[in-house]
């Protein structure tokens, strides 16, 4: 399911000056991203055989990546909070596709993403590259990939959900649904993990609505891309890393959904709700 806003997204022309720093941005970007692309699979290849699972090398070179593209495009990135180190998984609101570079910038994590993401131009073989979990809305398939959360956590990985199921304006955090939580809850794991809820906040740049980052609804992704490409200064994101939350001391997943949804809630600006507010009036 996509979330909708009953207020559309703004259209804004780009500016002469905004389609220069399309052009500079995209090709920066592009050598970035395909180069930083190129060496970990190199990499990859050494490292792969070595270690299977584990990825003790490749995680520092998308992390290089990730935050090399929030100086491309001019935009602030803060962290605020301590990471965790115990074993688990990360859980976070979800806004954009930026949150792929914005959480993997600070924090060595595998994203479990939808199956169509895959396929995407660019971010598809970026996220594959990095060893992101594909998941299927079959209810089929519900035990293999519970199969394969466990057999990532167990290796130490930091799994990253977005438990909303869908991304938003930015201004707003909704329920978290509770059936990837259940993962958690397996005899292997439930004693020993743990879930960071991370709470993400954009700010748009300068003379911009607080929307702009939002990704939504059935906006496109080769326009969202030009506009965040062709931004003035000004813009920020700030990642919230909340107090990690011990799986063992919840009932069921529901509980623990609960909890770091709260968590994440209680990480937005009140400004955000405010202005939330008063694009949910507009009909």
């Amino acid at each position: 399911m996509t979330w909708e806003s009953d207020s559309p997204a703004e259209e804004k022309s780009i500016s002469p000056l905004g389609w220069l720093r399309v052009g500079v941005r995209a090709v920066l970007l592009a050598l970035l991203v395909f180069g930083g692309l190129v060496l970990l699979l190199a990499l990859r290849l050494f490292e792969r055989p070595l270690f299977g699972l584990n990825r003790p090398w490749t995680p520092y070179i998308t992390q290089v990546v990730c935050r090399g593209a929030f100086v491309i495009l001019g935009v602030e990135h803060r962290a605020e909070g301590s990471q965790m180190k115990d074993a688990g998984a990360v859980v976070a609101n979800h806004s954009s596709w930026l949150d792929i570079f914005t959480l993997n910038a600070r924090k060595r994590v595998y994203f479990v993403s939808k199956s169509e993401v895959a396929r995407w131009p660019g971010i598809g073989w970026l996220a594959r590259a990095t060893g992101t979990v594909f998941i299927k809305r079959d209810p089929r398939e519900a035990k293999l990939q519970q199969e394969i959360f466990e057999a990532r956590l167990l290796a130490g990985h930091k799994l990253l959900f977005f438990p909303e199921g869908t991304s938003t304006d930015g201004l707003r955090i909704l329920p978290f649904k509770p059936t990837l939580f259940q993962a958690f809850f397996a005899k292997p794991l439930r004693d020993r993990l743990f879930v960071q809820p991370v709470t993400v906040v954009y700010e748009a740049p300068f003379g911009e609505t607080a929307r702009f980052y939002g990704w939504w609804g059935d906006m496109d992704f080769g326009s969202h891309l030009l506009k965040t490409l062709s931004a003035g200064r000004g813009g920020r994101v700030t990642v919230k890393y909340h107090t990690p939350l011990r799986v063992a001391d919840f009932d069921d997943r529901k509980a623990l959904a609960k909890a770091a949804e709260a968590a994440v809630r209680k990480g937005m600006p009140i400004e955000f709700a405010e202005v939330a507010e008063v694009y949910d009036a507009r009909r």
